[in-house]
């Protein structure tokens, strides 16, 4: 799915993605197609729900935006092993 047809059916929620078509340029990740796994009125409840998702598979690519956003980039972030 891409981002303006998530937009069009679900008008001022906060949704929760995975991304199943993204690349990355200069410490962004745009996001072009998607899959909409749950959708939520409340952010906290939205933020909630991601973090279980990412717990439960942290190699998924999951996010969560608020579908008033003109577009959907994220900031990348390094999670990588810190030497002694």
């Amino acid at each position: 799915m891409r981002w303006d047809e998530v937009q069009e059916r679900f008008p001022n929620e906060w949704v929760i993605l995975e991304a199943t078509k993204a690349h990355s340029k200069e410490g962004q990740r745009f996001i072009k197609e998607m899959s909409v796994i749950d959708s939520y009125e409340d952010s906290t409840k939205a933020l909630k729900r991601y973090s279980e998702l990412h717990q439960g598979d942290p190699h998924r690519e999951y996010c969560f935006f608020h579908t008033s956003r003109p577009e959907v980039v994220a900031r990348e972030r390094y999670v990588g092993i810190r030497g002694s």
